[in-house]
């Protein structure tokens, strides 16, 4: 933003005055700004979207048993190659994301 350093400058009042000029001005914008946000939820609320219901859908997901040379961490609980294995302590195997 340039500077116009031989502009005349503002007393005190004139930069107060301005000041509340502008903060009204804002205070209304934001009065204006949360009736909009209103409208637009209460649109959300109301709008629903195409193939949003999925209550009569049932999903069907094959599921794998474990492999050979995967495992099952001890604190995820998730399935990984036995190349993420980090350590073994106690027989209980730790994944590489979890022993950080």
């Amino acid at each position: 933003m340039a500077t116009d350093y031989d502009a005349p400058r503002k007393t005190d009042e004139e930069l107060t005055e301005d000041s509340l000029e502008e903060l009204k001005q804002r205070h209304a914008e934001a009065a204006q700004a949360a009736a909009v946000d209103v409208d637009e939820a209460e649109l959300a609320e109301v709008m629903e979207l195409p193939g949003a219901d999925l209550s009569d859908q049932t999903l069907s997901v094959l599921v794998v048993p474990k492999q050979e040379g995967e495992f099952t961490c001890s604190r995820c609980y998730l399935v990984h190659q036995r190349s993420a294995l980090s350590r073994e302590v106690n027989g209980q195997l730790y994944c590489r994301d979890c022993d950080l």
